[in-house]
Order: structure tokens, then sequence, then C-alpha cells
């Protein structure tokens, strides 16, 4: 099974999820379907200038990890072995058995175990240089994610990190694909964990303008899309596909959520933080996708955005949406319901735009009461639509100007 162009279609078999709609696939699915969204107050984060976050619910370490010391791992490690994991019986693999060399490993972070480097910051600061833990570079560090994957599930193929902000875990599976195809691996594990819910972030973020103060109503805070958003809401989580070539998983006769099609990735080379005003990055993201799945911007009938909820992002997004993609496609932003969980976002919404199609089913954006005034978009709202979607689009965009589309088709 390859494309038109000679190469090996690659498909997903298996998805793992930890998110602040829930812990696991199923629960994450309902409640982004549902529309319902997940912001609260946050105890945590009581005093700074913004008090409310998405954060998973109920993530107890002890039973969704066991066999992992956990006091050894940052949070946000947690996060990504609990999604690998699901992931990976999801597909139907047993690690017990597989060629391990084979299997490869490409995760994305924006900062990896940041909650840790502030805790031991603070305890250098009061307590001294003495009592600074051992543990603290092997908990910090952005790469221990796949490498504790690695360790967890005895693969020995490719081991990578990405970081390119909050598109790192679209990017990871971009990279993934490549990996296949150039049959490096026959299995990849990829996707994204970030736990960026610290106070450190949250003032920081609050200092850039960058998140919602809608603090008398959290539930209503991220709002992608609509004329009244005023930025994003922090949030944490994890999100794995489990990839293979085509060939194998029908060898292995396993069920096939969807083709990832093609993938592209841009610099804007524009600024540290605001997209390129034209969207000129973006676009070329896209069309890059677009021409490496063998389509045209007319065949588009579905986009999964990353829609943050700022003022900047979604104007561009939008008015790209609209100037390139002439089928009207349905446009859904799901950080309404899940917030912003950075570098794990692209992952996550990579799983859900691939769950869109297996499932027919496209999600409603959250908060969305007056659609966005500078572009026409068919934005969906309110409930789930269904229909087939014959080719989806996630896109993910990052601090640095960096870019990645992930393009998906029916299996």
């Amino acid at each position: 099974m390859t494309t038109s162009g000679g190469r090996p279609e690659v498909v997903v078999t298996g998805i793992g999820l930890v998110t602040p709609a829930g812990i696991g696939r199923e629960r994450t699915w309902e409640r982004v379907c549902s529309g319902r969204p997940t912001a609260t107050d946050d105890p945590e984060l009581e005093g700074l200038p913004v008090g409310f976050s998405c954060r998973v619910p109920g993530f107890d370490p002890a039973a969704l990890v066991p066999g992992v010391q956990h006091w050894r791992v940052d949070r946000y490690t947690l996060l990504a072995l609990a999604a690998a994991r699901e992931a990976v019986v999801d597909a139907g693999l047993a690690p017990e058995t597989w060629d391990g060399d084979r299997v490869a490993v490409v995760m994305g972070s924006a900062a990896g175990g940041v909650a840790t480097l502030e805790a031991q910051q603070d305890r250098l600061r009061e307590r001294g240089p003495g009592l600074v833990s051992p543990l603290t570079l092997p908990m910090f560090l952005p790469n221990m994610a796949a490498g504790h994957i690695a360790v967890d599930l005895h693969t020995r193929g490719p081991n990578m990190h990405t970081s390119t902000a909050c598109a790192s875990g679209a990017t990871a599976i971009g990279i993934a694909v490549d990996l296949l195809r150039s049959d490096t691996c026959d299995i990849a594990l990829a996707g994204g964990a970030d736990a960026m819910v610290t106070r450190l972030c949250s003032a920081a973020f609050a200092r850039m303008g960058a998140l919602s103060r809608r603090a008398e109503d959290p539930a209503t805070a991220s709002r992608p899309f609509d004329t009244d958003r005023d930025g994003f809401v922090l949030a944490e989580g994890a999100g794995v596909l489990v990839l293979e070539r085509a060939l194998y998983a029908t060898a292995r006769r396993v069920r096939r959520y969807a083709t990832l099609a093609g993938h592209g990735a841009s610099a804007d080379a524009h600024h540290q933080t605001a997209p390129h005003p034209q969207g000129a990055g973006a676009e070329l993201a896209l069309r890059r996708a677009l021409l490496d799945a063998d389509a045209s911007p007319a065949d588009v009938d579905h986009v999964n955005a990353h829609g943050t909820g700022t003022q900047l992002n979604d104007r561009v997004e939008g008015a790209l949406i609209e100037r390139l993609l002439s089928a009207r496609p349905s446009v859904t932003g799901t950080k309404g319901v899940t917030g912003h969980t950075m570098g794990a976002a692209g992952a996550i919404e990579a799983a859900l735009t691939a769950l869109t199609v297996f499932h027919a089913t496209t999600p409603p954006t959250a908060n969305l009461q007056h659609p966005l005034e500078e572009a026409e978009l068919d934005l969906v709202s309110g409930t789930s639509r269904t229909g087939k979607v014959s080719l989806a689009l996630s896109n993910s965009f990052g601090f640095g100007g960096q870019n990645a589309v992930l393009a998906f088709r029916p299996a």
C-alpha cells in the first residue's frame, strides 16, 4: 500500500490520551464531543494574575503508571508514559514480544520538567546547594519522556525529542512518519506531553498578555474564534499515536483510525512570538502537508484549528483557512474544551482529528457565541456534527514562528 508518489502509507493504529477532558482516549473524546469546557479555579495558582487552568482530573501515577518510581520522574513524563501505555494496548501490541530494535519513539515537549526546575530553584535559594536534588536534571531534561518510554516499553529504535513550542507534538508525529517511510522502523510511538501549569509559567504568560482573564467564569474563558476571546487557558496533558506502515498493519489485521497522509513544516521568520500577519509561514506548512498528501486545497473538508483563543492567532489562522481552503471546510477549535496543553497540543489534536475521521463526527468549538468577524468560516459549535470527513488537517503553530500541519484521510 503506497501513495501515488510511491511512498508507503502510514496509518494510526493506536491512540493514548491523558488530557483535562479525561484520562484515556474514550473519556477525552466524549468530553470534547460534548463541548463541555474543563477550565476551573486552580488553588496552586492562587494569588497570581490568572488563578485558573485546565488540569488532568484525578491523575494518580500509582494507579495509571504502576511499576515506575514516581518520585524520580517529573509529571510531564508520567503523563507521557500513561498515554504511551494506552496507545500501545489500543494498537494490540505487546512490548514483551515485539522487535524493540524496530520501534521508534519521537516525543515533543515545549518545556520538559519545568515544575521540577522551579521547585529545585526554590530549594537552592531557600536551603542551599547541598539540598538540591541529584535528580534535578534527569527529571527536567525535555528528552527524558522519550527516554523513559523506551525503558518502559523496551523500544531500542530511534529515540528523539522535538521542541517547537506549541507545535512540538505535531512536529514529532511528522518526523515519525518520515522514519516509517524510510524503513528506519516498523512501528513509531509519536506524540507530545507537557505539564506547564506552574506558578512561574502562569505568571510569565500573564505578563505577556497571552492568558484569558475571565476569572469570574473560568469555564467560559477558552473561546477559540469568538469575537470576545481574550487569550488561552493554560493546560497540561499528553497524547501518543501508534503509527505503522499500512502493509504492516494489514498483516497484523488491526483496526486503523486513519491514514496519516501528509505533513508539512515551516518557519515564519518573522517574530519570536507573534504570527506572521498574513500567515505566510502557516500557509507554507499547510501547502507542504497537502503536497505530501497528494491533495489540493479544494480537497480539505475539515480543519482542527490551532485556535488558541488569542486575538492574533485566531485572526491570522481564520483568514488563512478562508483564503486558501476553497471548499469551506468545517472548522473546530478543541482548545475550547481542553485549554492549551502547550507542546502536547499538536499530538492531542492530531489524535482528535484521527478520531474525527474514524467516527465521522466533528466535535464542536466550546464557548463560541459570536463567531470571528474577520473571516467567514464554517465553525462547528453547540453540538457535534456527523458526516464523513475525506481529508482533515490538524494545524499547530508555536512561538518562534514554528509551524506544523498534519493531513489525515480515512484508512
